[in-house]
């Protein structure tokens, strides 16, 4: 299997690239924030209205939720690097679609294929940068798929400002061609990265397992100790997982494989009902009533968003292995959840119903301070999901799970985060249109909720092997997750030498067994 061991003895190098994988996901999100109120756009496709515009959006998470459950597949099948170079393939082919569509059924058709290769991709990144990475920098490295979210969203949010100004379709039709270049750059580079080891290991290829491990953490030499404590982990969790591993989809909601399940698919679902995405597809829509009207003022307004949203993804990437995913998550939702009630507030006691660029709409006028202020508290919301739920959301489901189900049980939890972002991106238009600034109540609420269930029930995973996450999640604490020390589930080479030992003798046991009863 080719790859440069000089590139994969740079981890970061390692870490980083696929995550181009991630910005495929970011330049979708904005390819249709930025021309909702583009003329040509709304001329080009019938003027679509609230409904119709949802279903547009939403094609994009319906197509990820299929491509997120053929990770299962897909993953274990073809292998973590040729899952990400396939993602690539398909969304050149949906990019070409959407570039070239004519009327809403064409636009539809990119999307949804594009949406298969974001969904393979958003599920497949973070499972390979988890199993190519050192505990100690993993949270930060797995980070980087949510910095290439939000640096894919505001790269295309600014090609489409500087197409703005084009008269004619080729004002949204240059930016969803550009959108293909960064799929050509993943799919070619992607031939000079490593497999994972962990996923060579499952099929009997220790020796390169062995040294790509080598390469990426002990500088080629095999007899690195790092390298024989990752590698000696690994097999002994491979031999285990023969005996007891998922076959299929069902085998995730058998033994203790249920609880990590529904702890990453519960993180994907709050990651969505926090509300972030409905300020990355709608805030065109959200700023419009509050006054800021004219197609240049909304965009520059947005465009603050987007910044900002790369800016203060940057602390999460440089702290997240220092500060722990539970305070990440517990300091987001409640600040999410504040800005979201106060938001709410301020529109339903200065708001009313009115009419903008002739549709119904919550607005506020004459409100010159409320506005600011408005404007404020949806900047200061993004900073608060971008440095904490948002490169969170993506790690912690990489960790929790073993390698036998790991592939399949990430593609669980991305499937829970694309169910809700399609659901969120169809039904939030016609929100605003009947429930208007109730819609923030009810996001916020959401946050206070999430808040709740990751204090009791989600144990920190910082600095610790996956293998020793592994051992957390046998010690049981369903419930009490708050108690868990930093030493719990710890282990030393010895420690897991020996524990292979055992499990490689009870499988030759249980081997002599069979043969003497036939």
């Amino acid at each position: 299997m080719g790859y440069s061991a000089r590139i994969a003895s740079n981890p970061y190098i390692v870490g980083s690239f696929a995550c181009i994988g991630g910005g495929l996901f970011g330049l979708d999100i904005s390819s249709m924030s930025g021309v909702l109120t583009n003329p040509f756009y709304l001329k080009q496709f019938g003027n679509p209205n609230d409904s119709a515009q949802g279903a547009i959006v939403a094609s994009m998470p319906a197509g990820s939720l299929v491509g997120a459950l053929l990770v299962g597949y897909l993953g274990d099948r073809l292998g973590r690097k040729y899952s990400i170079m396939l993602a690539a393939v398909v969304w050149v082919i949906g990019s070409i679609l959407q570039c070239a569509s004519v009327n809403r059924g064409m636009l539809v058709a990119g999307r949804v294929i594009s949406g298969l290769s974001v969904g393979i991709s958003s599920s497949i990144v973070p499972v390979y940068q988890s199993e190519v990475t050192a505990p100690a920098i993993r949270g930060r490295l797995v980070s980087l798929q949510q910095w290439s979210i939000t640096w894919g969203i505001l790269i295309q949010y600014f090609i489409q400002f500087g197409c703005s100004d084009i008269d004619g379709t080729a004002s949204f039709r240059i930016p969803w061609g550009l959108q293909m270049i960064p799929a050509i750059v993943l799919f070619f580079g992607m031939t000079f990265f490593p497999e994972s080891p962990r996923w060579l290991m499952d099929h009997d290829r220790d020796e390169e397992a062995l040294q790509i491990l080598a390469d990426l953490h002990g500088g080629g030499d095999k007899n690195n100790e790092l390298v024989r404590l990752e590698f000696e982990e690994i097999r002994h969790q491979v031999i285990y997982e023969r005996e007891e591993g998922a076959k299929s989809y069902m085998d995730l909601f058998r033994g203790n494989n249920p609880r990590r399940v529904m702890l990453g698919m519960s993180l994907q679902m709050w990651s969505q009902l926090t509300g972030m995405n409905v300020m990355m597809y709608y805030i065109t829509y959200v700023f419009r009533g509050i006054g800021l009207v004219g197609r240049k003022a909304g965009l520059i307004a947005a465009s603050v968003q987007y910044v900002l949203n790369v800016a203060m993804t940057v602390p999460a990437i440089i702290y997240i292995d220092k500060w722990g995913r539970r305070p990440m998550l517990l300091c987001g939702l409640t600040a999410m959840a504040f800005f979201l009630y106060l938001v709410g507030g301020l529109q339903g006691r200065l708001g009313h119903w009115g009419v903008v660029d002739n549709a119904r709409v919550w607005v506020i006028e004459g409100q010159g301070s409320a506005t600011k202020g408005i404007i404020v508290l949806s900047y200061l919301f993004v900073c608060s999901f971008a440095v904490t739920m948002g490169p969170v959301s993506w790690t912690y489901p990489a960790e929790i799970f073993s390698l036998k189900v790991r592939s399949k049980a990430v593609a669980m939890a991305t499937a829970t985060n694309w169910i809700f972002n399609f659901a969120l991106a169809w039904a939030t238009p016609p929100g605003f249109a009947n429930i208007a600034y109730k819609t923030y109540f009810v996001f916020a609420t959401f946050n206070v909720a999430g808040l709740i269930h990751v204090f009791f029930m989600y144990p920190e995973t910082v600095g610790r092997s996956l293998e020793e996450i592994e051992e957390i999640f046998k010690q049981g604490h369903a419930f009490s997750a708050w108690k868990i020390g930093k030493d719990v589930g710890r282990t030393t080479l010895s420690e897991v030498v020996q524990k292979t030992k055992q499990v490689e003798g009870r499988s030759s046991t249980e081997k002599e067994k069979d043969q003497d009863s036939v």
